[in-house]
């Protein structure tokens, strides 16, 4: 795998749906061997979206091409870590779209493959490149906030007609329902910012849709130190909401929206001061949208070029899915793909 590093990174998407096309979006200028789908049309449609590149539905044809160097996968849950899998052990490197599996074990699997074909994976966890969220990054990397306490993360959406009827609500296409879907950006974002969980509660459930998982789930994460990480995602929420506080004994930082129904992407730093009272307040909007894709992507090619362990990766994404499993045990909901 070394010789990626002498010459241009040639890439396969696999799954030609909205993310599939945000992710080749994501590669212009790069080169795109195949866009590869089960339905034919769709593979052949997102094609035409780049020079050269060529339609597919049999991915494992695809992973036979020894020119095939990085691997984006972009399927449904159930699906991810199958192809994820076999791309791996085909010595490709791997970009799977978050959850990467639907439980823990499925991603284990993949990172003892990965140890024996030296293939990288990382997951994708692409909140962590908003603008408002590497500004966070780098104000608490600087001591802006001097030690961190607590964080506090809300993120949800109303779902739409029909919504209890598409695949996120089959456990066994989705793994799970608004926890495996939205919440694992926010327990992924709380793990980045506070480190690795050490106790983990809480409860999901299901208040309002017609379906067999959940629509909400409320979250109490701790670490070793005792801070603390308190999540609540929703699809109930009517209003698509994105809410990120962190608390810092000096000073806090508030993240409003992601931009689109979410609302202007913000960052409000509230700094405390000698006298405390009224803080300092200093506010960042980022009305132009995110890079997030495009920059994922760009980490990822130093990752592979520079034989950089990727992060977030498998480690990062195990330890979310673990979360989400001990969620769902507590809440007696099934965790898919488990002795199936």
């Amino acid at each position: 795998m070394s010789a990626t590093a002498e010459r241009p990174l040639n890439f396969a998407v696999i799954g030609c749906g909205l993310i599939g096309r945000k992710r080749v979006a994501s590669l212009k200028g790069e080169s795109i061997l195949y866009a590869c789908d089960l339905d034919a049309a769709r593979a052949a449609d997102l094609a035409k979206a780049a020079p050269g590149c060529r339609a597919a539905t049999d991915y494992r044809a695809v992973l036979a091409d020894k020119s095939v160097d990085v691997v984006v996968v972009a399927t449904l849950n159930a699906s991810l870590a199958t192809i994820a899998l076999d791309a791996v052990r085909a010595g490709k490197h791997v970009l799977a779209e978050k959850p990467g599996a639907l439980n823990a074990a499925q991603l284990r699997e993949i990172a003892a493959a990965a140890d024996k074909t030296g293939a990288k994976v990382r997951l994708g966890y692409n909140h962590r490149y908003h603008p408002a969220l590497q500004k966070a990054r780098a104000l608490i990397d600087a001591g802006a906030l001097g030690p961190l306490m607590f964080l506090r993360g809300r993120y949800g959406h109303g779902g739409r007609k029909g919504y209890d009827r598409e695949w996120r609500a089959d456990p066994q296409l989705s793994g799970g329902g608004e926890l495996i879907d939205q919440g694992v950006h926010l327990i992924d974002l709380a793990q980045w910012f506070l480190g690795d969980f050490a106790t983990v509660d809480g409860h999901a459930a299901t208040y309002f849709w017609d379906m067999p998982v959940d629509d909400n789930a409320f979250l109490s994460l701790r670490t070793a130190a005792g801070q603390t990480a308190w999540l609540h995602v929703s699809c109930t929420e009517w209003k698509n909401l994105f809410s990120l506080e962190i608390y810092g004994r000096d000073a806090k930082i508030a993240i409003d929206g992601l931009g689109g129904s979410y609302g202007t992407e913000r960052l409000t730093f509230y700094k405390m001061l000698p006298q405390m009272g009224p803080p300092e307040t200093t506010a960042f909007e980022y009305p132009r949208g995110d890079d997030s894709w495009a920059m994922e992507m760009r980490e990822f090619m130093v990752d592979i070029r520079q034989n950089r362990t990727p992060s977030p990766g498998l480690r990062e994404g195990i330890r979310t899915l673990e979360i989400v499993e001990a969620i769902y045990r507590r809440s007696g909901f099934p965790i898919s793909g488990v002795n199936a």
